[in-house]
């Protein structure tokens, strides 16, 4: 089945989520626990808007929930580890979160150039201000590290 650019375009924003999400839970004993008390409720939240998105998109666009892509996060995972040889590792694992943060703007800013069913609307939008949050909340982790 071949996916119009309204579809592609919410396929990438699950996609996002999903691993944006599934990189902060495999890295949780990496981070301090300063740090994870703080990211923590970015990503609860995030984990609840993803479900909202995936029930909408199946209901508005026809489409089935995705998985994060399990190869990509492995690679994340392994390269993030060998610079955090040579770099603090908390450090390290904020860039990658902050890094992440930055595909799913870009998602959901593409996501936003196509015509979607009203009801996703909000929820896109919660998602944007979720990631622009988690993108401050990251930002001044990082500038009390330095």
């Amino acid at each position: 089945m071949f996916l119009d650019n309204r579809q592609v375009a919410m396929d990438s924003v699950l996609e996002a989520l999903a691993d944006s999400l599934d990189y902060f839970q495999d890295n949780l004993d990496r981070l301090r626990p300063a740090l994870r008390n703080a990211l923590k409720p970015h990503y609860e939240e995030r984990g609840a808007a993803m479900r909202e998105l995936q029930d909408l998109v199946r209901e508005h666009l026809a489409m089935l929930p995705r998985d994060a892509d399990v190869e990509r996060d492995d690679y994340l995972w392994l390269w993030s580890r060998i610079k955090s040889f040579v770099g603090n590792d908390s450090a390290v694992l904020l860039g990658e979160l902050l890094e992440q943060e930055r595909v799913l703007m870009q998602a959901l800013g593409n996501a936003f150039t196509h015509p979607l069913p009203d009801p996703l609307e909000p929820a896109l939008e919660r998602c944007w201000k979720n990631c622009r949050a988690l993108i401050r909340e990251i930002t001044k982790l990082q500038q009390r590290q330095r």
